[in-house]
């Protein structure tokens, strides 16, 4: 007897709310896919950018993602997941910042080949974007943190006033305003650390 010839004959259930239980898990499981696949680099600069580790920023998108695995029933319920997920790994750097009490330093020469661009420059070249590069990190890192973190996000991580905003639950108008105070304080700082060359 078939498949089809037992359930007809009975001996066989399978239920209407079983298969409709799987449908939906299999688009709950292609859409948290999609996710993964649209947000995963965005997720990545943003944990980078305040970790500048890369093994500790790709933790940090993990736990974002199974923290939305966790909470997959409210998926439906967000109007922008870009900004929910960016906003879900910003809370997780900070707290991890804030038990590590201390930034990590990048001191390591192939942690800085991976961030910066290689084509075609020579190796003088590069160690001058390299010490550039840290100098430029070393100023961010100066800033008061409400300021770095809204430059963190504009400048690094690409995000607008608005979607900044939304991930630091604050006005768009206080996000301009420190974006530039950032700005000015940043060129400051930079313009010093020339003129101490």
């Amino acid at each position: 007897m078939s498949t089809s010839q037992a359930i007809y004959a009975g001996w066989m259930e399978i239920s209407s709310s079983a298969v409709a239980d799987e449908a939906r898990n299999q688009a709950e499981e292609a859409a948290l896919a999609a996710l993964v696949d649209q947000y995963a680099g965005a997720l990545y600069r943003v944990a980078f950018s305040v970790l500048r580790n890369q093994a500790d920023a790709e933790d940090a998108v993990q736990e974002a993602f199974l923290r939305v695995l966790r909470h997959k029933d409210t998926l439906c319920e967000v109007r922008d997941h870009r900004v929910w997920l960016i906003r879900i790994v910003w809370n997780i750097v900070l707290d991890r910042k804030r038990r590590a009490k201390t930034r990590p330093e990048t001191d390591d020469v192939e942690e800085l080949a991976r961030v910066l661009p290689s084509g075609g420059l020579s190796a003088e070249q590069m160690a001058a974007a390299a010490q550039h590069h840290a100098q430029v990190l070393a100023c961010v890192d100066q800033l008061p943190s409400k300021e770095r973190e809204v430059l963190q996000l504009s400048a690094f991580d690409e995000l607008s006033s608005v979607e900044i905003a939304g991930v630091l639950g604050i006005t768009e108008s206080s996000v301009r305003s420190r974006l530039f105070r950032a700005r000015n304080l940043m060129a400051g700082l930079l313009n010093h650390a020339r003129s101490l060359r």
